[in-house]
């Protein structure tokens, strides 16, 4: 999606990663990741009858709330899950939505939102 690249802050990288165009902190920035593998920000993946777009950030922090609330008002053709938002159509997303959540966080607040979850666990 364009929407992502026009608002992904610096630092990020755009890779392939399990099956899907990613959106990730690159191991020179932050290689203590539990598996190895880069920090995925956010991801596209296509399915036979929906697109994924996964926003690893909304799991984290405060922002979780207002991207719900907001993607509750369309139930027909957004569903979610805990870090995914599937949509049934391309047209579907609300990209402005997604261009903000995208553009909220920079490398070093995801990276600290991370750690201060991993804390906690």
């Amino acid at each position: 999606m364009l929407v992502i690249l026009k608002h992904l802050s610096k630092g990020y990288e755009e890779a392939k990663s399990f099956g899907m165009i990613a959106y990730q902190v690159p191991l020179a920035t932050y290689p203590d990741t539990y598996n190895g593998k880069p920090l995925m920000y956010a991801a596209i993946a296509s399915q036979k009858r929906y697109l994924s777009l996964y926003l690893t950030s909304i799991t984290l922090g405060a922002g979780r709330r207002g991207v719900r609330a907001r993607l509750s008002r369309d139930r027909e053709a957004v569903r979610r899950g805990k870090s995914c938002i599937r949509f049934r159509t391309v047209e579907a997303p609300p990209l402005d939505l997604v261009g903000r959540v995208v553009k909220s966080r920079p490398v070093a607040q995801f990276v600290a939102e991370v750690e201060t979850a991993r804390a906690r666990r």
